[in-house]
């Protein structure tokens, strides 16, 4: 599938596949979006103490990267688990310099190319507070008991990828989450929400990011 590079709205890039109509980010900026959905919408519920944090979709690596930038700010301590079914090459990830758009010298851009080196199937420490773990799976085979505190659900859209977006996912990310555990998405769709309900989630509609009026933010019952 052809993939190209271009830029978003708000300066940085994503990844954009022409056969979808589909793209990594939103096109009203990428940053943006990932500040406003998984950092506002989810990381700031955790800012006092650390937490276990599980994505779907590692994707270009920017939620992994500014949630790494915010544990630093914050003292946070996070452990980090990630699935990709499709990983992005070096040439595709390299030419998005993400580090170089949050600033403060190099080591934002280190950090990013160090969480796209990092090993598949094992925790590797990024920093001292920071542990990745990348693993190359289908989210409709992955399993695990509760053992999150927070899911960013960051799944290519409902309309390209409805099997995705089902009950049945989110019972598996409802299984995931501990008792109190939130799930977070950009994503405001009713067939999504009610299908988060079905699973057992309370689902609350929040504000959404630029281009987007709303988006969705689910939590497991204590």
């Amino acid at each position: 599938m052809e993939r190209k590079i271009v830029r978003t709205a708000d300066g940085s890039k994503t990844i954009q596949l022409p056969g979808w109509g589909e793209q990594y980010h939103s096109m009203h900026g990428a940053l943006q979006e990932a500040y406003h959905v998984f950092i506002r919408g989810g990381l700031d519920l955790f800012s006092d103490r650390g937490l276990d944090l599980l994505e779907m979709g590692f994707g270009t690596g920017l939620n992994a990267l500014v949630t790494l930038a915010e544990a630093a700010d914050r003292n946070l301590n996070v452990r980090y688990t990630t699935l990709e079914a499709f990983p992005v090459v070096e040439q595709e990830w390299h030419q998005l310099e993400f580090g170089r758009l949050l600033g403060q010298g190099a080591s934002h851009q280190e950090h990013f190319e160090q969480l796209h080196r990092a090993p598949w199937g094992r925790e590797y420490p990024i920093t001292s507070f920071f542990t990745l773990q990348k693993l190359n799976i289908d989210i409709r085979n992955f399993e695990s008991g509760p053992a999150f505190d927070l899911v960013y659900f960051d799944a290519f859209g409902a309309r390209v990828q409805p099997e995705l977006w089902t009950e049945a996912i989110f019972h598996r990310m409802y299984g995931a989450l501990r008792p109190g555990g939130y799930l977070v998405t950009y994503s405001a769709k009713g067939s999504v929400r009610r299908a988060m309900q079905k699973a057992g989630f309370s689902v609350e509609r929040l504000p959404g990011p630029p281009g987007k009026r709303e988006m969705l933010r689910a939590r497991r019952p204590e």
